[in-house]
């Protein structure tokens, strides 16, 4: 199934695509996509339908983030060798775990805001990681079993404010409008293998990221069992599982770095893509 939100900011409604591509509201079936929809009993009780006998959602609507607001949202950074590389950064031993705020959760086509004073926003495409069920100290060989999706998702970053600012990433990851997310989140089952999915980014046309999920440094199932030993991680918490190489601050012989003005195109291989205008915060 592919869930989606779509509405105006706050007051989204829960949706499904149907095969023809259309959307289907859900609102009279559930509250929201939320951790109780997307719970193993929710799911089960959604893929029951049939999406014809839903009400079609007429018109152009905004989409909203693809899940509810999570408790947490957890991000993994430098899990592409060649991506740390071109960040002049070792290849971690173990996954490197920050959280982005909750203020910078937003629409995959929203636009994102370039902050005041800064000099070096940049795009990174990343898959994204939703949690089904609560997940505490879990291991590997389950670690799945508490995945109810995966969604695609742009960590967006200041770099200046992330590296030059102090330490601690969060200056410079948590920005209003950095976690744009969407636009559906599509279920563990129509995904068979999250290690191999194309993805790519491209600004105002011109391609920037190219990459597959299969050279990430630690895959799903340890993302999940390892941040699980820190964080309990709860329905509708999401996960995103770092970036490929092509990022703005990575290019030669000059970082390219976003400016008020341009679009930003990116996508996941079967997860659907984003669209955002860049604008003066």
């Amino acid at each position: 199934m592919k869930l989606l939100r779509y509405g105006d900011p706050g007051a989204e409604k829960p949706g499904m695509i149907d095969a023809k591509g259309q959307v289907r509201d859900l609102s009279g079936i559930v509250r929201d996509i939320d951790g109780a929809a997307i719970s193993p009993a929710g799911l089960a009780k959604l893929a029951a339908l049939d999406p014809t006998s839903l009400p079609l959602v007429q018109g152009q609507h905004r989409i909203g983030p693809c899940v509810a607001r999570p408790l947490n949202f957890v991000c993994i950074g430098l899990n592409y060798a060649d991506h740390a590389a071109e960040s002049n950064m070792p290849v971690p031993k173990e996954p490197v775990v920050f959280l982005k705020s909750l203020s910078a959760y937003c629409g995959p086509n929203d636009d994102v805001m370039i902050p005041r004073g800064s000099h070096k926003t940049d795009w990174e495409v990343e898959l994204g990681v939703v949690i089904g069920t609560r997940a505490r100290y879990v291991g590997e060989a389950d670690a799945l079993d508490h995945v109810a999706g995966y969604c695609v998702i742009n960590d967006v970053s200041e770099r200046e404010y992330q590296l030059e600012r102090g330490g601690t990433w969060d200056k410079g990851k948590g920005c209003d409008t950095f976690g744009p997310t969407g636009p559906w989140l599509v279920t563990r089952d129509e995904v068979p293998d999250p290690q191999n999915l194309s993805m790519w980014l491209d600004v105002d046309g011109q391609a920037m990221q190219r990459g597959n999920t299969r050279t990430m440094v630690f895959g799903v199932r340890k993302l999940v069992s390892y941040v699980s030993h820190f964080i309990t991680l709860h329905p509708g918490d999401v996960i995103s599982t770092g970036t490929p190489p092509g990022v703005g601050s990575g290019k030669k012989p000059q970082p390219i770095f976003l400016r008020p003005g341009q679009t930003i195109r990116l996508g996941i291989e079967g997860l659907g893509e984003q669209t955002q205008r860049t604008i003066a915060a």
